[in-house]
């Protein structure tokens, strides 16, 4: 890329180039110089090349035409004072031959004067060829597009209810699981022997309730008989409800090392793809270790971001031509291009819009899903999103080719009837494929030279041809 920076006062005018001069960059500095220099204002010129990082041949050659327009060159660095050698020697070769030309024109000359032959004056250079091609006019959609985020639909992080040793991995990585599939196993005989010890003391308590209702049952008709005092009924039935409490918690406990016994195999949660297995067998596993994760992908979610004048613009469909995401957002058909560049060929849908703006950046995350039936779409890829965003009537179209940048104005080069050129200054919105929406600046049916418009100055006679690319439009 090349930046130009132009000042001028009446007694010089300097440029400053920053950045790499050559291929297109030549074009522009080119057609940068036939617009701002004037070698009829008798003021010197000044090219600073300091900041050039490049120059290749057509980049040479271009300076080299500079200082044949009485430029002079400043730079630094071994690379830039090599490159001004070069001119300046090329330049005191040039001015050699023009001698020498000069002395063979004036023998020439004078050889046809003694001769009393009169010759011809050379006839004038051919206008330049440019493709031209008019300023069209129509309806066009508006289509916007963003960078976004794969994801999972449901994304789960497979973790162990208890703490032990890994003795198996019972799935293949990267492959479909179901729900309820188990992928790895615990040692299970810890686990066992805690079960087995609370089924002994449950056992152990049911005996002691056994125990305790005989004995209420035997002192209620001797206590209301009055052979036994009411106390020890009393003590009985103490005896007895505390035999009950210590049952129902044994068989609390029964419950609980069944539960972890059964923790010892660790189950997928949902139906997906597994991923990598993040521990090996024989680690010493804890329920904050994560195992691995299962992604379901079909469909597969896309987040993306919009910016808050894009949002405020579309979401409630008010302004001209544009598009309401806030009460059709799942009619608004998303599509996808992959990283290769190819376009995905099952179209996606928005799911809903993220409840704030984030006020570091500006945006709001737009959620959106894609059917994913072969698996294509994984977590974590990126991916283009494009989406309608409205249309523009009767908007005036020219191709990106015939509109280029300087110093953050935009121009195109006009053809008039008279086929002479016509410098404009325009002012563009959006790009709609090959070509460039003109808000001002353009008529429509007006041509526009689309190939060869460095080639040309101001006022200057053309030779306009067909644009080759207008079948394109």
């Amino acid at each position: 890329m090349l930046k130009i920076n132009f000042s001028q006062t009446d007694a010089q005018e300097k440029w400053n180039l920053h950045g790499r001069l050559s291929g297109p960059w030549v074009d522009l500095l080119r057609a940068c110089w036939k617009v701002n220099h004037r070698a009829d204002a008798g003021r010197a010129c000044i090219v600073d090349l300091n900041e050039v990082t490049f120059i290749d041949q057509s980049g040479e050659q271009l300076l080299h035409m500079l200082a044949e327009d009485g430029a002079r060159f400043t730079g630094g660095g071994t690379y830039i004072k090599h490159v001004i050698e070069n001119l300046s020697a090329r330049r005191k070769r040039s001015l050699s031959n023009l001698f020498g030309l000069f002395i063979v024109l004036v023998f020439v000359a004078a050889m046809a004067a003694g001769c009393e032959r009169h010759v011809a004056s050379a006839p004038p250079p051919a206008p330049p060829v440019v493709e031209v091609t008019p300023a069209i006019q129509k309806d066009v959609p508006l289509e916007g597009e963003w960078v976004g985020t794969l994801e999972g639909y449901v994304n789960a992080q497979i973790q162990p209810h208890v703490s032990g040793y890994l003795i198996r991995k019972d799935y293949q990585e990267g492959g479909v699981v179901r729900q309820g599939q188990v992928l790895f196993e615990i040692d299970p005989r810890p686990f066992q022997a805690v079960l087995d010890q609370a089924k002994g003391q449950l056992a152990q308590a049911q005996a002691q309730l056994a125990n305790a209702d005989i004995n209420v049952r035997r002192d209620i008709p001797e206590a209301e008989a009055h052979a036994i005092p009411q106390s020890q009924l009393d003590t009985d039935t103490q005896v007895q409800l505390g035999a009950k409490a210590t049952v129902e918690a044994d068989e609390a406990a029964v419950e609980q090392a069944s539960l972890n016994l059964g923790y010892t195999k660790v189950l997928s949660l949902i139906d997906g793809i597994a991923g990598i297995n993040t521990v090996q067998v024989g680690s010493l596993v804890e329920p904050s270790s994560v195992l691995t994760a299962v992604s379901q992908v079909n469909p597969i979610k896309v987040y993306f971001p919009i910016s808050e004048q894009e949002y405020v613009r579309m979401a409630d469909g008010g302004g001209p031509g544009s598009v309401d995401w806030l009460t059709h957002a799942s009619q608004i058909p998303l599509h996808l291009t992959l990283a290769d560049g190819s376009a995905y060929p099952h179209p996606g849908r928005i799911i809903f819009t993220d409840r704030q703006v984030s006020s570091e950046t500006g945006t709001i995350q737009i959620v959106g899903e894609f059917p994913n039936p072969k698996n294509l779409l994984r977590p974590g890829q990126y991916a283009r999103i494009q989406a309608p965003t409205g249309s523009i009537t009767r908007a005036l179209l020219v191709p990106q080719a015939a509109v280029s940048q300087q110093q953050g104005t935009y121009q195109v080069t006009v053809i008039g009837s008279d086929n002479r050129a016509q410098l404009r200054a325009v002012e563009v919105g959006p790009k709609v494929s090959a070509l460039w929406v003109i808000t001002s600046g353009v008529k429509p049916g007006e041509r526009v030279a689309a190939v060869g418009a460095e080639k040309t100055k101001e006022g200057q006679l053309v030779n306009p041809t067909p644009y080759k690319g207008t079948e394109e439009r």
